[in-house]
């Protein structure tokens, strides 16, 4: 069993890995929301991805006071650069679920 001070050295510390893939999550359950909500608003071209872009500004907020407590170098390796960051996956994300919803109309006659 490895004491704390061998636990604290170690590169990957399994319980500050498990804490960056739930945030990973968030981030990526609010880009595919915040693609649906694009798509049912029939937001196009610009407007769609000011959408998400605030959506991410509102996602990394949160994240940095409600999870982070205002000290993301402590939690993510990149610090609030990492946070603001959306992924290149959470953008196609977005995109691909703005443009399965797009087409959808609100009340089906």
């Amino acid at each position: 069993m490895a004491t704390a001070a061998e636990a604290a050295a170690q590169r990957i510390y399994p319980p500050n890995v498990l804490a960056n893939s739930s945030l990973i999550t968030v981030k990526f359950l609010a880009a595919c929301f915040t693609g649906a909500a694009a798509g049912i608003l029939g937001l196009e071209n610009w407007s769609g991805f000011l959408f998400f872009l605030l959506s991410t500004v509102f996602t990394t907020i949160c994240i940095y006071f409600l999870n982070c407590h205002g000290k993301p170098q402590k939690f993510v390796p990149g610090g609030f650069a990492e946070l603001v960051n959306p992924g290149q996956d959470n953008i196609f994300t977005f995109i691909l679920v703005w443009t399965l919803f797009y087409g959808t109309p609100l009340c089906p006659s």
